[in-house]
């Protein structure tokens, strides 16, 4: 701002000094006209004087230019008041037209004053010598009478400048400040400014309401009324059911968050009621889908291994419709209640179903027809591989499910009721990667075993038990062995149970005692047993028939499932046909159960699941229904529950030896 100031200050000043040399170049030339002027009329009245002269001269008859006057037979005009007066000019005898002609004061006369003047001097007599005149009449009469004609000029001054000397250097040929702006007024600087304001004003203004000319027509063509039939199209396009799916979970998600947001944390520790304390599991919700549970029985639950939130069920064949699919198996989140998060189809009933152990994303299910299929959540809905329906794989169906391995190296196992077992690869569901059909001699009719469940020890890949049709239990290899070959072992027969059994599960390996060797069964014969399997190395000889530790009686109806649970080493549950849920604490008691719960509309309940914290467990029933339950405090151990446990179960072991004591 201020280097502007002073370019305009110097503006000023040097606009002053031209002004200035302007006006002191005019006054030099006023100067010089009016000096002129001076002796223009100086002049002008010198030369009117000579053309008086010589008009008397010509009136006189005198010769002009000559002093002296010639002897003439008139007399001579020496001392006549005229002589000194003739003009003195060459132009005798003539004159020119126009010229004016001045008296003797040098004031100019016009035509008829020379005429008078003419006419006086004829009258006048004039004397030629001495004592001798002469007539004026006869003088002018013999003299040629010229009139002289003057004209009137002026001088025209005109104010012309001088030249200017304009001298050119090799280094630049323009003076200092040539290409400035020329200098202006602070009014003018203001004024300009404020019209650029004004006009950048009006075109923010033009561009403003350009733009909402623009919005309100994109809002109208936005919002313009859609057809019926193009709503139709609209909500029937694949695009617009896959957004509303996906959007729709998200904020039934968000709904379903159960925090407490008003919490005042000044209030103090609330006391502890006695859902929370104490022989009590609290019920915490249901799942339910009104298209897909609707006249379906839940056949088996899941609980993910990475997403501690999701849980999958397993459904049957609804026979009241014709076009939905046979099998169901729908993943439900715990923050999304009202609707599954994944449906899967299939065209068999689905009888067994697992989230795979290191694959998150994968879904295992085995069905009726005897197919083993594969769902992807990344996918859609049908399964992304399954099995062929040929010799090469089940073709009965498939109850049970195990996957065991480690994350480089892992296999699926299947075992069906026809009594074969197979491993697969789950990149690889063409064919079976072994196949092992399980025999025993001892049956009646058929020497195959109907597998209805199946067991593998932790840590344990090749050894496993599997739980029969006819009530058996018996151990079996997946491959030959130092004594004993790839199969069931057919001395050692688990012979306890008088009907088909539904549940195996052995003690996972946990805490600081191993119990893995013991394992639980649950059967249509009302009893769960609890069982110590033998080594694989130690086989029997001969046939033996192992009897369990301990039966517990409780039920009044089938028992479905039986699970230990993965945080408690005494706990387990059971689930039977009276819709019980019934909680079991062997270092509390074992005649009755820890907690006995109705579930649901008192429906048979098929299976049991508990989640990876042992805080939870989903229920399926055969109402279509998965109930959750939060078991609280029962599944949180004390230090001394493994060593408790250690004691009742050698107590038992003692008792099975010596059965009389």
């Amino acid at each position: 701002m201020d280097r502007r100031k002073e370019e305009l200050e110097k503006k000023r000043q040097k606009l002053a000094e031209l002004r200035r040399a302007r006006e002191e170049r005019k006054a030099a030339l006023e100067s010089q006209s009016t000096s002129a002027q001076t002796s223009s009329t100086q002049n002008s009245s010198g030369r009117d004087r000579r053309a008086i002269d010589e008009l008397v001269a010509l009136v006189l008859g005198e010769r002009p230019g000559s002093t002296n006057a010639a002897p003439s037979d008139h007399g001579s005009d020496t001392g006549s008041d005229f002589t000194g007066s003739r003009p003195a000019s060459s132009n005798y005898g003539y004159s020119i037209p126009g010229t004016p002609v001045s008296d003797s004061n040098g004031h100019r006369l016009s035509l008829s004053s020379q005429a008078q003047m003419v006419s006086t001097t004829t009258n006048t007599t004039a004397t030629l010598g001495p004592g001798s005149t002469i007539s004026g009449t006869t003088a002018i009469s013999a003299a040629p009478q010229y009139v002289a004609e003057l004209s009137e000029f002026q001088n025209v001054v005109a104010d012309i400048p001088p030249l200017e000397h304009v001298v050119y250097s090799k280094e630049i040929q323009t003076t200092e400040g040539s290409f400035d702006e020329p200098q202006r007024s602070e009014e003018e600087i203001r004024k300009e400014i404020m019209d650029e304001i004004e006009e950048a004003e009006r075109q923010r203004q033009a561009k403003l309401e350009e733009e909402r000319k623009r919005a309100e027509q994109e809002k109208a063509e936005e919002f313009q009324e859609l057809t019926a039939e193009e709503k139709k199209m609209v909500l029937s396009t694949p695009e617009f059911l896959t957004f509303i799916d996906h959007s729709t979970k998200y904020v039934e998600r968000a709904l379903n968050e159960t925090y407490d947001f008003m919490k005042d944390y000044t209030l103090g520790v609330d006391v502890d009621s006695n859902e929370n304390t104490g022989k009590r599991v609290k019920f915490m919700c249901d799942f339910w889908d009104d298209k897909w549970s609707r006249n379906r029985s839940v056949t088996d639950v899941d609980w993910s291994n990475k997403y501690p939130e999701l849980l999958v069920s397993s459904y049957n064949k609804n026979p009241a419709t014709v076009n939905e699919p046979d099998g169901v198996a729908l993943v439900w989140n715990l923050h999304l209640l009202e609707r599954p998060e994944f449906v899967f189809h299939s065209q068999s009933d689905v009888l067994s179903v697992m989230f795979s152990k290191f694959h998150p994303n994968y879904v295992i299910g085995g069905t009726y027809s005897g197919q083993i299929v594969l769902w992807d959540t990344r996918a859609k809905s049908l399964p992304v591989l399954k099995t062929p329906l040929s010799a090469g794989g089940h073709t009965h169906p498939v109850y049970s499910l195990e996957m065991v391995g480690t994350q480089n190296a892992h296999n699926l196992i299947t075992a069906s009721t026809d009594g074969f077992v197979c491993s697969w690869q789950l990149d690889m569901l063409a064919q079976p990667q072994d196949y092992l059909e399980l025999l025993h001699p001892s049956h009646n009719k058929t020497d195959e075993v109907s597998v209805t469940c199946l067991g593998f020890p932790d840590n344990e890949t090749t050894t496993f038990w599997v739980g029969t049709e006819e009530g058996n239990v018996y151990q079996a290899g997946r491959y030959d062995q130092a004594g004993s070959k790839a199969g069931i072992n057919q001395t050692d027969t688990y012979k306890g149970h008088y009907g088909a059994v539904t549940g195996l599960h052995f003690h996972p390996l946990f805490g600081s005692v191993d119990f893995s060797d013991l394992f639980l069964t649950s059967s249509v014969d009302w009893t769960v047993k609890l069982w110590r399997s033998k080594s694989a190395s130690k086989a029997s000889s001969q046939p033996t028939e192992v009897i369990p530790l301990y039966s517990f009686e409780h039920a009044d109806d089938y028992v479905y499932d039986v699970k230990w649970s993965p945080s408690h080493p005494a706990l387990f549950g059971s689930v039977d046909g009276t819709g019980q849920f019934d909680l079991w604490n062997l270092n509390a008691d074992t005649e009755e159960p820890y907690v006995s719960t109705s579930v649901g509309s008192g429906r048979a309940l098929n299976k049991l699941a508990w989640d990876k914290e042992g805080n939870k467990t989903a229920i399926g029933s055969s109402d279509g229904r998965v109930y959750l339950y939060d078991i609280g405090e029962i599944a949180t151990p004390r230090q001394d529950e493994w060593h408790l446990l250690q004691k009742n179960v050698s107590e038992m072991i003692a008792n099975q030896e010596n059965p009389g004591k």
